[in-house]
């Protein structure tokens, strides 16, 4: 174990709230998914006492922030990005072990955290105005954006620092207070982030940790009259209690949540790219990406060779500790999860879809909570299993007899997170790109994987209210304000 590893162990009883480090009315484990026997750490449950305080001190430490010059504000967000980067092999290693996903895929994540801070930190000096002349002579008008004050974030488990990071950097840019409940399955990634920010130049109080439950301290959060705007990831059932409280307090809410996206693989596509694709998509992370390809609608001109290759592929992943080389596949997060997933499994098997491989729990080394890579043949769309968000190493193929029909099936569910296409025809490509009823769309690429510079979100039950990242997150962290100015008349 690193002398960071240590700790973050040591410090694990801790929440920081108002600016302090302080201990909370009770403590969860927290185990490795990878190896149940290596315990994390024990991690602080926040009082609804503890929470009022941290939302009470952030009301007078936004106020003092968003005085704060640009500069001061970007250095600061800079610093936040900078050691995020120069630490990502650490800090990745801390994140897989705790989540699970590959080591490889941990480092990225602390990388790309460390991106979407120092992005944002330059947009610090780019908060420009507009100005316009008045329809009445003599008067001109200035249209800025303000902070929209305390910011609640609720992020989730499966990119604990990734996701949380795309949602503070922007608040704190655009000059507001943070206070923040990660998920309780993911704390010791909380707490390395919190660490980092709570050494900066910024008002005591100004960023909170708060960890507890979703029932306890989550709710608490969201009902509160002292909160001016919620940014949310996670399923939707939360999602919809988060937005029903929200609404008694008119306060703002950003809420990314579930999916069933969907890779078409067209007659005329590189079927070598297409399989690569695919494999990316449903099972990178694990398949625990909102982004994952659970849907691969493929035509039935190629379907049998794709499936071939499909299979073949998935049997050659390797399944693995999170932290030993050459793992493709970690663990699923938790027992739960891994129990939900075999539970779709016998589901879709009960729907009358084949299981042309995996879907099983593993028996490794190493005591975790191991599935293979499952492929469902032999599906329709209105199976449970092409409706519902799984969040699993689990995809389905279904086949279509035409580009319409496949664009049909992408379009034919109640999410609209991310969809894809695989195909030559530059026609179908443009056509699908307009057509598609996402928010994402890729074209030979998997329907996992976005950059940050640029706004993210979907349509449907995936997503409600303003886009996430770059420019577009103005819209959720900034209020506008419009001035009118009369100068009177020129002695």
């Amino acid at each position: 174990m690193s002398t960071w590893e240590k700790r973050v162990v040591a410090e694990s009883k801790l929440n920081f709230i108002a600016g302090q480090w302080i201990a909370g009315e009770g403590e969860i484990e927290n185990r490795n998914p990878s190896d149940v026997s290596d315990v994390i750490g024990n991690f602080a449950q926040a009082s609804a006492g503890q929470l009022d305080a941290a939302l009470e001190k952030a009301r007078d430490a936004q106020r003092i922030w968003a005085g704060y010059g640009l500069e001061r504000r970007q250095a600061v967000l800079q610093a936040i990005g900078t050691e995020l980067i120069s630490r990502s092999e650490e800090l990745g290693k801390l994140l897989s072990r705790e989540e699970g996903k590959p080591l490889a895929e941990g480092k990225g994540e602390i990388y790309r955290a460390g991106q979407f801070f120092t992005y944002y930190a330059a947009e610090c000096l780019r908060q420009l105005g507009e100005n316009a002349d008045s329809v009445r002579d003599g008067i001109e008008i200035d249209v800025r954006r303000e902070p929209v004050g305390v910011v609640a974030i609720i992020s989730p488990w499966n990119f604990p620092t990734a996701t949380a990071s795309w949602k503070i950097a922007p608040a704190l840019c655009y000059g507001n207070a943070v206070v923040w409940k990660p998920a309780n399955i993911t704390p010791a990634s909380a707490v390395a982030l919190t660490e980092i920010i709570a050494r900066q130049d910024i008002p005591e109080g100004l960023f909170s940790l708060v960890m507890g439950s979703g029932r306890s301290v989550g709710q608490r959060l969201v009902e509160s009259s002292g909160v001016n705007a919620i940014s949310f990831t996670g399923s939707v059932p939360v999602g919809r209690g988060i937005a029903t409280a929200a609404v008694g307090n008119f306060t703002k809410v950003q809420l990314e949540m579930g999916s069933k996206n969907a890779l078409a693989v067209m007659d005329d596509a590189d079927i070598d790219l297409a399989v690569t694709v695919a494999l990316g998509g449903a099972f990178g992370g694990t398949g625990q990406k909102c982004t994952a390809s659970s849907r691969l609608v493929v035509h039935e001109a190629i379907h049998d060779a794709f499936v071939e290759k499909l299979v073949v592929g998935a049997q050659a992943m390797t399944v693995g500790h999170a932290l030993e080389a050459g793992t493709q596949i970690g663990p699923v997060v938790s027992e739960a999860q891994l129990l939900e997933n075999l539970g779709y499994v016998d589901l879709g098997k009960s729907e009358g879809a084949e299981l042309a491989f995996g879907g099983a729990r593993l028996s490794l080394s190493h005591d975790g909570y191991y599935m293979s890579p499952g492929v469902f043949l032999n599906t329709t769309n209105d199976m449970r299993i092409n409706r519902e968000e799984m969040f699993a190493p689990l995809t389905s193929v279904i086949r279509v007899g035409s580009y319409d029909e496949a664009l049909s099936v992408v379009n034919d569910t109640s999410f609209g997170l991310t969809s894809g296409i695989v195909t030559r025809s530059l026609a179908r490509a443009t056509h699908f790109r307009r057509n598609a009823r996402t928010g994402v769309v890729t074209v030979n690429l998997p329907t996992a994987g976005t950059d940050y510079h640029v706004p993210f979100g979907g349509r449907g039950e995936s997503s409600y209210g303003p886009r996430e990242q770059g420019r577009a997150a103005a819209e959720f962290y900034t209020t506008v304000k419009t001035a009118y100015i009369s100068a009177g008349a020129p002695e």
